[in-house]
């Protein structure tokens, strides 16, 4: 009902009528043919990097021209007759393939590839990413091309070599075809939103800071400057909230509270539409950026406890408020180390909310907060042994504006 209600709301706020419903992927993408591993090609000198190996992969065609994907490939030793796990790694806006993050994988024991989702190589200059002569549609948002056919639009493209680097991974001797993640930062957060209801073959999924439901980010108010057609368009296509209903795999979000970009309300949006199981990973005022999104050890131990058997995180079973008395039980594989009230008392623009952390009370399996009178917002968050950050739901006390 929350999904239906809020497509009539962007329909009435576009005035553009009611959005269609979506597509199946297969009536988009020919997903067999991106199930199955591109023709691969070698990059130049420049691009060569310790350890990974450089390689450009066929993309689709874009406005009738062939594509070739840039990408930083990774598998470690495996000996004679076994095989590792596996990630695809999404970069976000500004970015491009980092053989470095990479590496980080490789050196847990992780096969990885990084692929450029925006036609463009690494540059000397990490600020700028040039693009070669067989790119395919520059990235993000695609804001300037929503007249364009969809099969010329980054989404599009974005999706299917998303789709394609999974395949040539899963293809690399060595590698698991059924042990193998995605994660996301920034936009490549969105994007791993949209593969999670897309691509069934994931074993989970992990965005960082990225959702869908647009219109409660900060990316709203760029569809709101697309003229009605264009904007109901684009959520119809290119909104994630129509494809998180087909994620059924385990996924672990992780956020900041005052991230710019990517807002609570859309976030908790988009891990209540996907019906897999879910776990929030929320720090206060968490840093925006590639670098910020690849250090929670969050990530590593999730991916370790479905792919390698490793010890899972920690688990909300129930939460619940009396009043002002807030509660949550917890399942954890190690002892809790201490526990704490996040909560802000601010209303307004999210990115600007002032939050607080206070010591909450460990008894047991339950921890328990007392909410200050002015609070708007709150959540628990329960730090394990190993440092680990698990986080309740937010619940929003203030009158609805």
């Amino acid at each position: 009902m929350e999904m239906i209600a809020l497509m009539l709301s962007l329909a009435a706020l576009l005035g553009a009528g009611t959005l269609a419903a979506a597509e199946a992927p297969s009536q988009i993408w020919d997903l067999d043919a991106l199930m199955v591993a591109p023709e691969t090609h070698p990059a130049p000198e420049g691009f060569a990097e310790e350890g990974v190996q450089a390689l450009f992969y066929d993309g689709l065609p874009w406005q009738g021209n062939p594509t070739r994907v840039f990408a930083y490939m990774g598998v470690p030793e495996v000996a004679a007759g076994e095989s590792v796990p596996g990630m695809v790694l999404i970069h976000g806006g500004g970015g491009t393939a980092y053989a470095k993050w990479v590496r980080m994988w490789n050196e847990r024991g992780y096969a990885a590839i990084a692929m450029d989702t925006c036609g463009a190589t690494p540059g000397e200059d990490p600020r700028e990413h040039p693009r070669h002569d067989f790119s395919g549609p520059p990235g993000w948002g695609a804001w300037a091309q929503m007249d364009w056919p969809r099969e010329d639009q980054w989404q599009y493209h974005a999706i299917a070599d998303v789709l394609l680097a999974h395949s040539l991974l899963a293809a690399q001797p060595g590698v698991d075809p059924g042990r193998i993640g995605v994660t996301g930062i920034s936009w490549g957060g969105y994007l791993t939103s949209f593969i999670a209801g897309v691509d069934p073959r994931y074993r989970f999924a992990i965005p960082v800071y990225g959702c869908g439901f647009y219109a409660d980010t900060h990316f709203g108010a760029m569809v709101d400057r697309l003229t009605d057609e264009q904007g109901a368009r684009w959520y119809e296509w290119w909104d994630p909230m129509h494809y998180l209903p087909s994620a059924d795999l385990p996924m672990l979000w992780v956020n900041g509270t005052n991230d710019f970009a990517y807002w609570l309300p859309g976030w908790q949006q988009s891990y209540r539409a996907a019906p897999g199981p879910h776990t929030l990973s929320v720090r206060v005022r968490m840093p925006h950026g590639h670098g910020p999104g690849w250090a929670p050890e969050e990530i590593y131990l999730f991916a370790d406890s479905i792919l390698r058997g490793g010890e899972p995180l920690a688990r909300i079973v129930e939460q619940q408020r009396e009043g002002m008395a807030v509660s949550a039980r917890v399942e954890c594989p190690v002892a809790l180390e201490r526990a704490e009230l996040v909560y802000t008392c601010a209303t307004g623009i999210w990115p600007e909310r002032q939050w607080e952390a206070a010591p909450a009370e460990i008894d047991g399996e339950t921890i328990r907060a007392t909410l200050p009178e002015a609070t708007a917002v709150y959540f628990l968050n329960v730090i394990d042994a190993r440092g680990l950050v698990v986080s309740t739901e937010y619940e929003d006390l203030a009158p609805a504006q």
